[in-house]
């Protein structure tokens, strides 16, 4: 079993851990405040922008705080899998963005490192992966707050029993999906008049043609495409867990102090007699 990197820290340390978590949090709500506030449409034209700039900064450096603030608690293992969940990622929601889906894919990354190693680098991991995704596609950077939404509250999802049983995880990806499609929609609406995939743009003239405002049709398309696409990332991801080792799941000190996948990730402590028994 992997060690975490540093010993366990003092009171002061910890608090200093938490400012940071604090802080990483607090600078990419800001940032999507600032962007939903002053809704620079300039965005979409990439990094030349003194509003792709800002963003870029905010959320990258939100979510280099997130792990500054995680990083005395990860272990090897973990460090390992947020790289792999942010080129998961990239490379999913590349591919499916290019196909027109209706669905996007792009949170399978975040919502695995949730899983494995706890709502605050499932929340880094979202940040890190739209901002760095934003440097060669603009479209993505405005929604990396979203994203960071969707490691934290699948994390949480984790911690509280999402993922014991694989019937539960789709219940939870309706959840996160729907809070999620209301948080992007001002984005989408606001900076790229609500344009995005074939497959979404087809839902949101749908609405229109029912008379509803932009943002409304926004909103509703945010719903029902983010709750179809998170049933399915979590579906998807509670079945990659599940095929994992034990001892690779038991390398992650979250999912095993949480018991994320029941008495598979429980840990197990051996006795004098040599009987194994559950961590506690």
């Amino acid at each position: 079993m992997s060690s975490p990197l540093t010993l366990p820290s003092e009171p002061a340390a910890q608090r200093s851990r938490s400012l940071l978590l604090v802080l990483g949090g607090a600078l990419i709500v800001a940032t999507y405040v600032f962007l939903v506030t002053v809704q620079p449409t300039e965005i979409a034209g990439g990094m030349g922008s003194t509003a792709s700039l800002v963003s870029l900064v905010g959320f990258l450096g939100g979510g280099a705080l997130l792990v500054g603030g995680i990083l005395p608690m990860l272990t090897t293992s973990s460090l390992v899998v947020i790289p792999l969940g942010i080129a998961l990622n990239i490379a999913i929601g590349q591919i499916a963005g290019s196909l027109g889906m209706q669905i996007y894919l792009d949170a399978i990354g975040t919502v695995l490192v949730a899983v494995l190693a706890g709502p605050a680098a499932g929340a880094a991991t979202g940040a890190l992966s739209n901002a760095l995704w934003g440097l060669f596609n603009p479209f993505a950077l405005p929604f990396a707050a979203g994203a960071a939404l969707i490691g934290l509250l699948a994390g949480l999802a984790a911690k509280h029993g999402a993922f014991r049983r694989v019937y539960f995880a789709p219940v939870a990806g309706l959840v996160v999906g729907a809070i999620g499609g209301i948080v992007a929609a001002p984005v989408a609406v606001f900076m790229f008049g609500a344009a995005g995939t074939f497959g979404t743009n087809a839902i949101i003239a749908v609405f229109r043609s029912m008379g509803d405002k932009l943002l409304v049709a926004a909103t509703k398309q945010g719903l029902l495409s983010d709750s179809l696409d998170k049933i399915v990332v979590f579906v998807v991801v509670a079945l990659i867990v599940y095929a994992l080792p034990q001892r690779a799941v038991r390398q992650f000190p979250f999912a095993r102090t949480h018991r994320v996948l029941g008495e598979r990730s429980g840990g197990r402590a051996t006795t004098p007699a040599g009987a194994d028994t559950a961590a506690r």
